[in-house]
């Protein structure tokens, strides 16, 4: 059994040789190749290089075209560059600091768009690669991420007491442009797209039932019709929403460290297929090897079968190699 089929079999609740090993790694990645994480984000290739060797050091089940978000560049917003940190959006000199821009904004293609291509051109070379034998993850951003990215985080949580109408409006077209931005990457090569969702922790459970929930099943099901399997990536503590990610039918969540792994199984239910959810830093960055693969013990005793090895979120990118080995050793030595 490769690794494509070792996670498509745990998704699928069928038997599994052991358990799949699916990290998230950005800067990490960057790291075991040498190269800074500036370049990493803005190269098609050196993320293919970097994203390559480390499945390949560290045996993970797949290989990501995750960085910071491409949409919103590719949109027209101002980002900050750094040298070996993600690239940032600034919100000083938000796109749409005035609403009335969202009317004018043109949807961008893309395949033709600087940012959004260079991530299809890194996924084909990826599949080119490892694609039949490893999971090609795409990656798009969810609503409510996408649309602090265009509006401002801070200015998008007042919209949705100020503005409900423009609100609605805006998740509206990050999500067309995510649809649109995932079924490129299925064409490019993606096995399974990736959502990510950060922002939406942090709007409390009735916002996100009113407006934040129906845009990522939105998402969620433009994705599936374009073939693709599908990941939801929320960042922090989703302890008031888990029902609600579980009604998104996605075929793995992520549990992020601040939500207790029994608690999100108890929530979401036997047949949803949970991935994490170590802490990267306490656990994963801080730890022995020991003790990683303790904590692997706990997660995997507490989301049952349905589980794919991971961390809460991105691996810390000093994290000592030791401590990925024996999380990796932890996934091939356990059976689902």
């Amino acid at each position: 059994m490769n690794s494509r089929e070792r996670v498509f079999a745990v998704i699928d609740g069928l038997p599994a040789d052991h358990l799949p090993f699916m990290p998230i790694t950005m800067m990490f990645a960057a790291g075991r190749i040498g190269r800074p994480y500036g370049q990493y984000a803005l190269d098609h290739r050196l993320m293919a290089d970097a994203q390559i060797h480390a499945s390949g050091e560290f045996g993970f089940d797949h290989v990501s075209a995750i960085t910071e978000t491409r949409e919103a560049p590719d949109c027209g917003a101002a980002i900050q560059l750094f040298p070996d940190q993600p690239y940032a959006i600034d919100e000083s000199r938000a796109l749409l600091a005035e609403k009335s821009a969202l009317s004018r904004l043109a949807m961008p293609d893309p395949r033709t768009a600087a940012y959004m291509s260079d991530r299809l051109h890194g996924l084909a070379l990826m599949k080119e690669r490892v694609g039949g034998r490893k999971i090609v993850e795409g990656w798009v951003e969810g609503p409510c991420g996408a649309g602090s990215d265009l509006r401002g985080i801070n200015t998008l949580m007042l919209d949705f007491f100020d503005d409900e109408p423009f609100v609605h409006d805006l998740f509206a077209f990050v999500v067309e442009l995510g649809a649109r931005f995932a079924r490129a990457q299925v064409e490019a090569g993606a096995d399974l797209i990736g959502i990510g969702d950060p922002a939406s922790s942090l709007v409390g459970p009735r916002l996100y039932e009113k407006f934040v929930w129906p845009y990522q099943k939105r998402l969620v099901d433009a994705l599936r019709h374009a073939g693709a399997r599908v990941r939801l990536h929320i960042c922090g503590n989703t302890k008031p929403m888990l029902a609600g990610m579980a009604a998104l039918a996605c075929d793995i969540v992520d549990i992020d460290a601040a939500v207790p792994m029994a608690l999100a199984r108890e929530k979401m239910g036997p047949n949803q297929t949970l991935l994490g959810n170590l802490d990267p830093v306490r656990v994963l960055k801080d730890g022995s090897p020991d003790s990683v693969r303790a904590a692997a013990a706990a997660c995997h005793r507490d989301a049952g079968p349905r589980f794919i090895v991971g961390a809460g979120c991105e691996v810390v990118r000093d994290t000592a190699p030791a401590n990925i080995h024996a999380l990796g050793d932890y996934a091939r030595t356990h059976t689902p």
